[in-house]
């Protein structure tokens, strides 16, 4: 076995904030929101933040501290319009994330879909890694099953359930009984006071429909 360092691509989750203006201040605010609605999700979360939006020059010093002080990690910046914001974005300490190296333009290998069949109790924590996962079993609140693919629970859905992890907007998550605390598709997330009394109780499939969570109703 060799004992040198080795450097190889690789795929991680990563939430991209996209920002509208350059307005640092009321950024940092929305952001702090946000992450007061489920703290548990966001702690020292890596986060790239997008500009592709943004006209003027932008505070990267401000931007980078102020998303450091929400308690998330601040990775790098992408939708760079011009050489300039590159270089202020590299001096204040970001990455400067562009199409080629960006981690969610290589899909993963998927893998064989990872099948649970017993209960998922509060505290614990399921990844089914490149693939799907099913649960044959219910997901109590405060646990978490995570896929990079979809998630299938035939069962109750109490916890948070994060489909698409590692990007991929064709991910679904099926499940036979909503009452989730949190439900997330490639980054997109809604937390339980967001979804419809419709859908509450209700089996229902999630799905990606122009950069939002979809609701279905399935029949029984």
């Amino acid at each position: 076995m060799s004992n040198t360092p080795d450097l190889k691509g690789s795929s991680f989750t990563l939430s991209v904030l996209h920002l509208s203006d350059n307005h640092i201040t009321n950024t940092i605010d929305f952001l702090k929101q946000k992450i007061a609605q489920a703290p548990a999700f966001f702690a020292n979360a890596p986060v790239v933040i997008n500009i592709a939006k943004v006209d003027g020059d932008i505070d990267f010093v401000q931007l980078k501290n102020g998303i450091s002080e929400a308690n998330l990690i601040p990775v790098g910046i992408s939708g760079c319009k011009d050489k300039r914001s590159q270089t202020l974005a590299s001096e204040a300490g970001f990455a400067v994330m562009t199409a080629s190296n960006s981690p969610t333009n290589a899909p993963a290998k998927m893998a064989p879909t990872k099948v649970v069949r017993t209960p998922i109790r509060s505290g614990q924590q399921v990844y089914a890694k490149d693939g799907d996962l099913v649960i044959l079993n219910h997901v109590s609140a405060g646990a978490e099953v995570i896929a990079d693919g979809s998630i299938h629970i035939h069962g109750t859905l109490r916890g948070r359930a994060i489909a698409g992890a590692s990007g991929q907007k064709e991910a679904r998550i099926i499940c036979h009984d909503l009452q989730a605390e949190l439900v997330s598709i490639a980054g997109n997330y809604w937390l339980s006071d967001q979804i419809e009394s419709e859908f509450w109780q209700q089996k229902v499939m999630l799905s990606m429909n122009d950069d939002s969570l979809l609701f279905e109703s399935l029949a029984i």
